[in-house]
């Protein structure tokens, strides 16, 4: 499964030319561009399918960083500073990951 069998791949490409800056990530607006705060739970999982590389059940910050990549493979990484941010935006239970219902929660925000 490929991101753009849930997301539309202009938005997906327009959501990432949108951050093309260094340490300009927002993780909000850029769920909203891509169309993603207005999917079903059942797409919003599938998203969170495709971004947990490691079939672990889990995002975890090394998997975060390559985020945007997820959506559009020749996007940038994010630096650590807003791998970091996104990541305490995300982790609710400070366990050092993103769990699923943690990524809807954030995606609905």
């Amino acid at each position: 499964m490929s991101m753009t069998d849930v997301l539309s791949a202009e938005d997906i490409k327009k959501a990432v030319e949108a951050f093309t800056a260094a340490e300009s990530f927002n993780h909000k607006k850029f769920f909203e561009m891509v169309g993603l705060k207005n999917k079903s739970q059942e797409e919003v999982q599938k998203v969170f399918r495709i971004l947990d590389k490691d079939r672990s059940g889990f995002i975890e910050e090394d998997e975060l960083k390559f985020m945007l990549k997820g959506f559009l493979s020749s996007s940038r990484d994010l630096s650590d500073k807003e791998t970091k941010a996104l990541m305490a935006a995300a982790d609710k239970d400070g366990d050092g990951k993103i769990g699923m219902d943690e990524f809807a929660t954030m995606v609905a925000e």
